[in-house]
């Protein structure tokens, strides 16, 4: 097995080539991943970042926590970089927990993101915080965005609507919009029907 699943029909392709002929950790080294519940090991913070980048140096790591919006609430820690997050990182509040794994994604640098409802939990400041951490980590590389909160896509090149299993929209924020399809409903509803 080289990935998590395998796929049962078609093919997926990265520059052409089909990932089951690429091994797992091939695959993982081009791919980073911002999951909805970040992962953090009860290590310092600084080692949960360069998790990403083993070899990093700490003005790497500090450098990606600016760009992340996470040194903010780091320096503010009693050991600063070198606090302990606890278990799973309990010792931090959802959004920086989501700030470290940005950071840590930064960091990697790697030409593939996938972002995993990485905004479904936060209230709204972190929210506008994470938001503004995406952009960074977005540039010049291919971004999949799994989202429910439309806010978070409404920017993408391309949006992919599913419903059970199966597309049945696809183009730009503006263009769903005009369709007045799904996706524009799913729009109207998580704006209190205010469409702009």
């Amino acid at each position: 097995m080289r990935r998590s699943y395998d796929i049962t029909s078609g093919t997926i392709t990265i520059d052409g080539q089909d990932i089951r002929k690429v091994t797992q950790d091939d695959l993982r080294s081009v791919v980073s991943y911002v999951p909805q519940e970040p992962i953090l090991f009860h290590r310092p913070i600084s080692e949960n970042i360069n998790y990403g980048k083993p070899d990093a140096t700490i003005e790497e790591i500090i450098d990606v926590a600016k760009k992340a919006h996470a040194n903010e609430f780091i320096t503010k820690l009693p050991q600063g970089y070198d606090t302990l997050v606890g278990e799973r990182g309990v010792k931090l509040s959802g959004g920086e927990r989501q700030r470290v794994a940005i950071a840590r994604a930064m960091l990697k640098d790697s030409p593939i993101l996938m972002l995993d409802e990485a905004t479904s939990s936060l209230d709204s400041v972190s929210e506008h915080y994470i938001q503004d951490a995406f952009k960074e980590l977005m540039k010049d590389k291919t971004v999949i965005v799994v989202a429910h909160r439309l806010s978070t896509i409404q920017k993408m090149d391309r949006i992919i609507v599913l419903d059970r299993g199966r597309i049945v929209e696809q183009g730009t924020h503006k263009e769903l919009l005009e369709k007045g399809g799904m996706y524009a409903n799913l729009w109207n509803h998580q704006t209190g029907g205010f469409l702009t």
